[in-house]
């Protein structure tokens, strides 16, 4: 885990079907060939952000703070990264759980 981000930091993350069948928002840069979950600092970029970010016709997001080590644990046993983005998408950070 990169030194910028602690394990124990709180971030926010999309989260697809809110109290339902939930899972994190995730992408596939086709480019790189890179899955990613896209994670933020702050909540006012994640929700600036969100509304640019490719979403799956019919599914809810909604935007929720996790603790960086749960986040990473999903990523990690589903083979993801994680972007920690600012408000406009660029990325700042690249976790590699």
């Amino acid at each position: 885990m990169n030194e910028n981000t602690k394990n124990e930091s709180w971030i926010y993350v999309a989260v697809e079907d809110p109290g339902g069948d939930e899972n994190f928002m995730g992408l596939y840069d086709e480019k790189t060939e890179v899955s990613y979950i896209p994670a933020f600092k702050e909540k006012e970029d994640a929700l600036s952000c969100m509304l640019n970010l490719p979403r799956r016709t019919g599914k809810k997001y909604e935007v929720q703070a996790v603790m960086l080590d749960h986040l990473a644990e999903d990523a990690r046993r589903n083979e993801f990264l994680i972007f920690v983005l600012d408000g406009k998408g660029r990325i700042l950070e690249q976790i590699e759980p």
